[in-house]
């Protein structure tokens, strides 16, 4: 197994490191690898796109919905699908035959209908310490970050890192950050960050690079919860500002479980 966990690190460091590219592989075309002896690769592009990206995970919804015998676990990533399989109960040739015909363009039919969770974000306070930073990297002030941060539907193009965080796509190249030279040991549970040109939330207290701008109080993980972690790959995050004080509001109403996040579904092109 150690050899498909550094193949699969390699395809998300490459993946992760292409976020920029917004141009579609107007073809799309299924290109599948073998990852060890038992893994397979099922890959739609070399570039990022929502296209590209719906593909992956509508194959990953066939695949999941065939229950196919061996078959154990499945990865998505920003272009491509991991698929982890038991030889002894499928081969590697049955098992390509299975994800071409699932993989098949007539088979895999793009979803209009966009699920959006609302996030509540307080920005700045104690939680937006690159801020400033930010003011004076983009020649914009915090309102007008803080607009443009907002007015987007992010697209989860696949989970990873840490149990729970999200891999956003669409940010406004107008508030891009690089990283920090030098990461935080310690980043708190909740925080939102821009890192070069993407954003995400910190499930859990970890050491990172991101710059940070908010905070949320919805946990993105939580271990006690029927289902830990809170989104998934192919839906969309939409940031809402709230003041400090909904923000302590809204913690205290999830501790005791009376908050219940907004979950949008609109039909339109994604």
């Amino acid at each position: 197994r150690e050899d498909q966990s550094c193949f699969t690190w390699r395809i998300l460091r490459e993946d992760s490191g292409r976020i920029g590219s917004e141009k579609m592989d107007e073809k799309g075309n299924l290109k599948i690898m073998p990852a060890g002896d038992r893994g397979m690769v099922a890959e739609f592009g070399n570039v990022i796109s929502i296209q590209i990206n719906d593909q992956v995970q509508q194959l990953k919804k066939c695949l999941s919905n065939e229950q196919i015998q061996g078959v154990l676990e499945l990865q998505p990533t920003f272009r491509s699908l991991m698929i982890y399989y038991d030889p002894l109960k499928i081969s590697y040739e049955e098992l390509e035959k299975r994800v071409r015909i699932l993989g098949s363009a007539e088979t895999l039919k793009n979803h209009k209908k966009k699920r959006i969770l609302k996030i509540p974000c307080c920005y700045g306070a104690r939680f937006g310490l690159d801020l400033r930073d930010m003011e004076k990297h983009t020649g914009l002030d915090r309102d007008e970050i803080i607009a443009i941060h907002s007015s987007v539907d992010y697209r989860i193009y696949m989970m990873g890192f840490l149990p729970g965080f999200v891999y956003l796509g669409g940010l406004d190249s107008r508030i891009e950050m690089p990283r920090l030279s030098t990461p935080r040991v310690k980043i708190p549970a909740g925080a939102v960050g821009i890192g070069g040109n993407q954003t995400g939330v910190y499930p859990v207290a970890s050491p990172g690079g991101w710059r940070l701008i908010g905070g949320t109080p919805v946990e993105f993980y939580d271990a006690g919860r029927q289902e830990p972690i809170l989104c998934r790959a192919g839906e969309y995050i939409r940031f809402v500002p709230v003041s400090l004080d909904d923000y302590y509001d809204i913690r205290r109403m999830i501790v005791k479980g009376e908050y219940t996040i907004d979950i949008l579904e609109e039909e339109g092109e994604q």
